[in-house]
């Protein structure tokens, strides 16, 4: 299993690839839109754990940019916001499988990865 995750905060996106890892996923950790782009170009992923809020660039972009390049794989958004707390966020991105709080224990995120994946 192949994951991107695209997250700002290095300490939180080290915390989700370490128990992705454990689970044996390949993770790619990222911190801006950019890089995600460079990725998406250069590998292929299942799954996307996408930050809502990146301090460099747009998640909406790099969302839109994976249904182009990878339209395979699915994208669970975070955050810690309650921006698209109404749902919405399903309308604006179609590859969008999850929308959860950035708080969510890293366990519970490492299942929804491994779930999201199988279902493919």
């Amino acid at each position: 299993m192949n994951v991107l995750i695209v997250e700002s905060r290095p300490e939180l996106g080290l915390l989700w690839r370490r128990h992705l890892e454990r689970q044996g996923a390949v993770v790619t950790l990222v911190h801006t839109q950019e890089a995600a782009i460079l990725s998406l170009y250069a590998g292929n992923f299942e799954i996307i754990v996408l930050d809502l809020v990146l301090e460099e660039g747009s998640a909406l972009a790099v969302a839109d940019f994976a249904s182009y390049r990878r339209p395979e794989a699915r994208v669970i958004f975070v955050t810690n916001t309650s921006f698209f707390s109404d749902g919405s966020i399903f309308a604006h991105s179609p590859n969008a499988c999850a929308y959860v709080q950035s708080e969510t224990p890293p366990e519970d995120l490492a299942a929804m990865v491994e779930h999201y994946a199988a279902g493919r």
